[in-house]
Parts: structure tokens; sequence; C-alpha cells
């Protein structure tokens, strides 16, 4: 593939967006806020041709991502007739390896890739948390909202400066430097706090207790009926603050969602069990794909 790789700017996220909403499945990679939060750390570029966005991958290693655009009705064969060795692509939505496959047949191979999977959930179940699926977490938020004297307010610009420092407060108690995860996640985080008002579409949402900031909740719109969580950190010394935000932030929400996609568990056993617990109803499953 003869493409132009550049380094992803925020001059062209209209553009992009534009692009991304043309696809037929949307995974929480794929968010514009994702892309450029994280193109420093995974070695991002991005190349533009006819109405596809390729995505490279130069971090620990070469890969391509999927391609951005009107899946349905590009030309794949035209796109893939130069390939003359193996290409990999990771993190590819299940949608796009079906139209691979009917496309180019044998040509395509597929590995399954769990750790980036998306968690997606029923909004109206982390709203309500009827049942007894959600008994630990209710008692978790009913002792919160018992003990605490809170206020939930709706995250602006004003709260940027107080979260950065509750950020970093956080990576003290997490020692991110002692995880690469963690480090990279934390950069990341810093780097959109840093440009809130340049970014389309974030939202998000505080507990203050004693007008500090005990948790936040950093969230877009990814398409018309789902709601992308990017970050949600809580203060340890609050118990239930995690289970406060998670619920809070969604009710508060001015837009009914159907689905809450709260991206993958990057194979982190800890964060795979805290995602499970909240009871997932389906996921967005992705694969790792050897193009022939």
């Amino acid at each position: 593939m003869n493409l132009n790789f550049e380094p992803i700017g925020l001059n062209k996220q209209k553009q992009y967006l534009k692009r991304l909403s043309e696809c037929s499945q949307n995974a929480s990679d794929y968010s514009f806020t994702n892309l450029w939060g994280w193109a420093e750390e995974y070695g991002l570029q991005w190349a533009w041709q006819d109405d596809l966005v390729w995505i490279k991958q130069t971090q620990p290693a070469n890969l391509y991502w999927a391609p951005v655009g009107p899946w349905t009705t590009a030309d794949w064969n035209l796109h893939f007739e130069n390939i003359r060795q193996q290409t990999v692509f990771t993190r590819v939505p299940e949608e796009l390896t079906n139209i691979w496959r009917s496309h180019l047949g044998d040509r395509v191979s597929l590995e399954k890739e769990r750790h980036n999977w998306d968690y997606l959930y029923s909004a109206g179940d982390l709203i309500e948390l009827k049942g007894n699926r959600f008994h630990k977490k209710r008692n978790l938020l009913n002792q919160f909202t018992r003990k605490h004297n809170y206020t939930y307010v709706h995250f602006g610009p004003e709260l940027i400066e107080p979260a950065m420092a509750m950020q970093a407060d956080w990576c003290d108690w997490r020692d991110c430097e002692s995880s690469e995860i963690l480090a990279a996640e934390n950069r990341a985080v810093l780097k959109v706090f840093m440009n809130w008002d340049k970014l389309v579409g974030l939202t998000g949402g505080a507990i203050l207790v004693d007008d500090m900031i005990v948790a936040y909740t950093v969230a877009e719109k990814l398409n018309s009926d789902t709601i992308l969580i990017h970050y949600e950190k809580g203060c340890p010394d609050y118990r239930g603050v995690y289970q406060a935000i998670n619920q809070m932030f969604l009710a508060n929400l001015t837009q009914d969602f159907q689905w809450v996609n709260r991206e993958q568990d990057l194979g982190e056993e800890g964060l795979r069990k805290a995602k499970l617990s909240y009871n997932p109803v389906e996921f967005l499953r992705k694969y790792r794909v050897i193009l022939k």
C-alpha cells in the first residue's frame, strides 16, 4: 500500500470524526480522543486516501490498525491488490473482519485479541443497579452517599486544575511510575486535560467532598446510542466512590444512551475482574488480522 503517513493532529479532527461516523461499528480505540491522546505512546500516524483514514502503529512494533471510513462501500480488492507480503492489522472490529472475509476470502487470517475487546453495558443497568447482580455495587454506592456530604458536578474547564491535582495524587497512590501502562495512561490523561477545549464532544462529571474532587470521569459520545468512558478515577480514602461516580455520571447525562462502552482490559487481571463485576451485556470483539 502506497500511503503517506503523518502525525495525528488536531487540525483534522472534524474530518476524522466524519470518517468515523461512516464506520458501521465504532470501537473505543478509534475515537479521536483515544487516537490523538495515545498517539505518542504507540507512535500512531495516519494517512488519508480517498474516503479512508489509514492508521499505523510504530511502537513497540510496526502494525496497522483498522482503516476508518465507509467500510461497506470501499473497494477492498483494489486497496489490497499491491500487497506483496503479509500485512498485519491489530484491533480490527469484528464487523470489518466479516467484510474483509467476504471480499478477500482465504487471504484473511484471524486471531482473537481478547485483551482488546470492548466491554459493553446497558446504561439502564448501571444507573438503576437493580437485582442481585448489582447487590454489592448498590451497597457500596449507598455507603458512600450516607457517609459523605457530597456534591456531584458536571465536568468543565474550571475543574481541569483540581482534577489534574487529584490525578497526580492518584498516581502517587497507585505508584504509576512502576507500571508502564499506568504511566502511559497518566500522560494521555494530562494531554487530554491540557487540551480540553480543543477536543470535540468531551464530557464528564466529578464528585466533590468539602470542595475537593474525590472522583472524576471523562467520557464522550461515541455514536447516537453509546457513551464511551475514557477515564474514571477515585480517591481510595472514600469507600464506594467508584460506584458513586459511575452511577451518578450516567444518571446525570442530558442525553439518553442505550449502551456504555468502558473500553478494554488490556489483559490486566485486576482490570478484567473489575470490568466483569459490572455485568457486561456484550463485547465488541476485535481481532489481529494477517492479510496475505
